[in-house]
């Protein structure tokens, strides 16, 4: 499956081939290089590692340093293995390759986008899960609006049910957007439009994949 890496520049709108307003996530994709080419016979599968986004040297390890330099490279931010590609992308894995957004992608092609979602804290049921919250205000009922409720059984289990939905940390978590359309590309920008939202804050790094 090949793919790219890239940035989250923001959200705007297009108009489509019909005229109607279309929400549109920008992207900056590539360039990337090719660190790495892994094969059957030396590493047990197939995969190319790409590399994205400008590091200082000084803030590089030393063994990452050594690692980029083979692909005559200069450090990177993020690196990424794509597996089993297909036979029409096999030209691209030669270490030292730079990968553009042109090389996988073309207007209206269909992609998945993984991110990190937003970290949204400690948050309630009601933020969390969507739980509507016990109810009104009637019948000695205060300061009740946005609890959970009743959560557990009687004298039995004496305990609540392990993955019953409850407070805790929101956000901050792998996600995964598939087919996405691809609405328009500007090659000289390395800039890729999307339809719809994509996981992860501005300026984040995430991955398209075809």
């Amino acid at each position: 499956m090949p793919g790219i890496l890239g940035r989250k520049v923001g959200m705007t709108s297009v108009f489509g081939p019909d005229g109607q307003n279309l929400a549109v996530t920008v992207i900056e994709a590539g360039p990337c290089v090719v660190t790495q080419v892994k094969t059957k016979e030396s590493d047990g599968y197939k995969a190319v590692q790409l590399a994205y986004g400008e590091k200082k040297e000084k803030n590089t390890p030393d063994p990452m340093v050594g690692h980029f330099k083979k692909a005559n490279t200069t450090p990177k931010r993020k690196v990424v293995e794509f597996r089993d590609f297909n036979e029409e992308f096999a030209g691209l894995a030669e270490l030292g390759k730079q990968i553009n957004i042109t090389d996988i992608f073309a207007e209206g092609d269909f992609l998945d986008v993984v991110g990190t979602s937003k970290g949204k804290g400690f948050q309630g049921v009601v933020k969390r899960h969507g739980f509507a919250g016990v109810g009104g205000q009637t019948h000695g009922q205060h300061n009740r609006l946005r609890a959970p409720g009743s959560m557990g059984n009687a004298s039995f289990a004496s305990r609540v049910i392990k993955g019953k939905r409850l407070p805790g940390r929101m956000g901050g978590e792998r996600v995964k957007n598939t087919n996405l359309k691809v609405v328009k590309i500007l090659a000289e920008q390395n800039l890729i439009l999307v339809s719809g939202s994509v996981p992860g804050a501005k300026n984040s790094t995430i991955i398209l994949k075809k």
